[in-house]
């Protein structure tokens, strides 16, 4: 019988499906997995009872781990800590505008993967070559954002709370500064980007919905007639679809629903 999982790797909030034939895993048990990259260590979190999908190019668990391979794994990981310090050492020696931010070994440590940040092209030639003489093993080199870094080092939102690319954030969908408009929020970097320098990614959990209250509502700056009389649009409050209006000397404030079915 073979049977889905879901498996969990460090550092990585997503999970990923995997099959074993012939045998059960319990929930939370390491496991020894194999992946285009090779053997790669990670825990099961949920079991995939009524998977539909293709069984047949699913990467398989080879194992439940074993304390050999618990101790393999924690062996790993300090020589991976290791490998990104040297390798800092050498983009610093050859002078590359450029920073590794993670080193990963594969299980089998045939691989050795270095994720990096950097604003401008770079020529990896010199550096391969120094990489692969120190570690002697294949190197992969892979480039992140400002988004991803701020994943994979973690911190505190403006809000108080932990980043949600790094609580529960899967996929990191892009964000456009037309919804901080949408929302009629100043467009002030301090407010509006979050601690990557990017954008905030809350911006677009509610922007679907303001977009839906926004309709019918006058933009700032503009004439309007209205109940009282035609004036100038001075404010708008969206989600109570509601606006602020001059009328000669006098301000007025009026509800769009009321507007509206005065005039039928």
């Amino acid at each position: 019988m073979i049977n889905v999982y879901s498996v969990k790797f460090r550092n990585d909030i997503n999970t990923y499906q995997f099959k074993a034939d012939g045998f059960e895993c319990p929930l939370n048990v390491t496991v020894i997995v194999e992946t285009d990259r090779g053997k790669q260590f990670g825990k099961v979190v949920n079991k995939e009872d009524n998977y539909s999908g293709d069984l047949d190019k699913m990467p398989i668990i080879v194992r439940i781990s074993t304390k050999e391979d618990y101790h393999k794994y924690l062996e790993n990981l300090k020589h991976a800590e290791q490998a990104l310090v040297k390798a800092n050492e050498i983009v610093e020696s050859l002078n590359l505008p450029m920073r590794f931010l993670t080193a990963d070994y594969t299980f089998d440590k045939k691989q050795l993967l270095f994720e990096f940040v950097a604003d401008e092209r770079i020529d990896f030639r010199e550096l391969l070559k120094k990489l692969a003489a120190i570690f002697k093993t294949r190197i992969e080199l892979k480039q992140i954002g400002a988004r991803d870094k701020a994943r994979k080092i973690g911190g505190i939102g403006i809000c108080g709370r932990e980043l949600c690319c790094v609580s529960y954030l899967k996929k990191i969908n892009s964000v456009g500064i037309n919804m901080a408009k949408n929302q009629g929020l100043a467009l002030n970097p301090n407010k509006i980007n979050g601690i990557c320098g990017r954008l905030l990614c809350c911006l677009a959990y509610e922007d679907e919905e303001y977009t839906k209250q926004h309709n019918g509502l006058p933009n700032i700056g503009e004439e309007k007639d209205t109940i009282y009389g035609l004036g100038k649009v001075l404010s708008v409050d969206i989600l109570n679809r509601k606006f602020k209006i001059l009328i000669g000397n006098e301000v007025k404030e009026i509800r769009l629903d009321d507007d509206e079915s005065s005039k039928e």
